[in-house]
C-alpha cells in the first residue's frame, strides 16, 4: 500500500455546502413572497450556516467561493424577509 489514502480537494462533504446554501437560499428568498413562511425561516437559517461554513471551507481551497457567498445571502435576504413580514403582521 504505498498510495496515499488522504482525501484530495474533491473529496470532501464540503464541496456541497456551497451548492446546497444557493438553492436553500434561493427557496427561502422566493418562498418568503409566496407564503411558505414555516419552510422559509427554516431554508433561511440553513442557507446561511451552510453558506458560512462553505465561505470557510472555500477560504481553505475546498470547494467554490461564488456559490456559497451567494446562497447565504440569499438566504438572509429571506430570513430577514420573512422575519419583516411576521412582525409588520404582529
Amino acid at each position: 500500500m504505498t498510495s496515499s489514502t488522504a482525501s484530495g480537494d474533491t473529496d470532501s462533504p464540503a464541496t456541497a455546502l456551497g451548492p446546497t446554501a444557493l438553492i436553500l437560499g434561493a427557496f427561502s428568498a422566493v418562498g418568503t413572497w409566496a407564503f411558505l413562511i414555516p419552510w422559509t425561516v427554516l431554508a433561511g437559517a440553513l442557507a446561511v450556516t451552510f453558506g458560512t461554513m462553505g465561505l470557510h471551507y472555500a477560504r481553505k481551497g475546498t470547494g467554490r467561493l461564488w456559490p456559497a457567498a451567494a446562497g447565504t445571502t440569499l438566504g438572509a435576504i429571506g430570513l430577514i424577509g420573512t422575519i419583516t413580514l411576521i412582525w409588520s403582521l404582529a
